[in-house]
C-alpha cells in the first residue's frame, strides 16, 4: 500500500508540476518581450518598429543574437550618428538588457548564435602558428600584421585588436560589423576562428625584445621615424661641418 501511494504521488506530480522545458520556454518568453519593450524604446526610432531598417540604418532581421551582443554589448549601440563609425565605448544597457534585446531580435528570424564559453576555448582548440597565417591572410591588411588597427577608406578606421574580449572578437567574425566582411563558418571553421584569436592574444601577452617598438602600427611610423631622426642627424652634421670649416 506505501509503494502504490508513494508511485501515485510521484504520478499525480508528475503530471501536475511545470516540466523544465515548460519553465525554459517561459522564461525565454519573458526574455523576448522585455527585449522588446527595450528596442522599441531604444532601437525603434532607427531601425523601424519591425526591425526593418531604412536606407541609412540596417535592417536586424537575420543578423542573429551574436550581432546584437557584440553591437550593444560594446557600446557601439546605441549610435547618435548613423553616417559616423560606431566606436568601442560604456555600453548604455547592462549585460541583463543587452541578453534580453539579443533574444528578441533572434525571435525575429534566423541567425547566427551568442557563442557559449566551450566554444571559445582557444588554448584548447586554437594553434598559433595556423591563426598567425590565417590573420595575416585575411586580416592583417586592415588591422595591421600585430592587430593593432589601421586606417581604411572615407575617414574610417580599423579598431585595435588588443585588449578585445574572447567572445567580442569571435562574435566580430561571426557577423561583419561595418566594414569588416562575415567570416561564416563556411568560409572560416569554429577552430579556426579560435586560432586567430590565440594568435593575437599571444601578441597582447608578448613581451618587448629590446629597442623601440613604436607601436607596432607597422613601417609608416618607422619610416617617419627613420626619415625624422636620419634627416635632422645630416642636418645637424652638414651644419657642424660648416661652421668648423669656418
Amino acid at each position: 500500500m506505501l509503494g502504490i501511494a508513494l508511485l501515485a504521488i510521484g504520478f499525480g506530480y508528475t503530471l501536475l508540476s511545470p516540466s523544465n522545458a515548460a519553465v525554459a520556454t517561459n522564461a525565454r518568453s519573458q526574455a523576448v518581450e522585455e527585449g522588446r519593450q527595450i528596442f522599441l524604446k531604444g532601437c525603434s526610432s532607427c531601425h523601424g518598429l519591425n526591425a526593418e531598417g531604412s536606407t541609412q540604418v540596417p535592417t536586424l532581421l537575420g543578423v542573429g543574437a551574436a550581432s546584437v551582443d557584440f553591437q550593444v554589448g560594446t557600446g557601439r549601440m546605441p549610435l547618435a550618428n548613423a553616417s559616423q563609425q560606431a566606436m568601442r565605448k560604456t555600453p548604455v544597457y547592462n549585460a541583463e538588457e543587452t541578453a534580453a534585446l539579443a533574444a528578441y531580435v533572434a525571435s525575429l528570424s534566423t541567425g547566427p548564435a551568442i557563442p557559449n564559453a566551450a566554444q571559445l576555448n582557444y588554448e584548447r582548440d586554437g594553434s598559433i602558428a595556423e591563426g598567425g597565417q590565417l590573420f595575416r591572410t585575411n586580416c592583417a591588411m586592415c588591422h595591421n600584421y600585430a592587430g593593432q588597427g589601421g586606417a581604411l577608406t572615407q575617414g574610417k578606421y580599423a579598431p585595435t585588436l588588443m585588449g578585445v574580449q574572447v567572445k567580442t572578437m569571435y562574435e566580430a567574425m561571426l557577423t561583419g560589423p561595418q566594414s569588416m566582411p562575415v567570416f561564416g563558418d563556411r568560409a572560416i571553421t569554429p577552430q579556426q576562428k579560435l586560432s586567430m584569436i590565440k594568435f593575437l592574444k599571444g601578441i597582447e601577452a608578448e613581451k618587448g625584445q629590446g629597442g623601440f617598438s613604436l607601436g607596432k602600427v607597422g613601417p609608416v611610423t618607422e619610416g617617419l621615424v627613420a626619415w625624422v631622426l636620419g634627416l635632422g642627424l645630416l642636418i645637424g652634421v652638414s651644419v657642424w661641418l660648416g661652421a668648423k670649416s669656418k
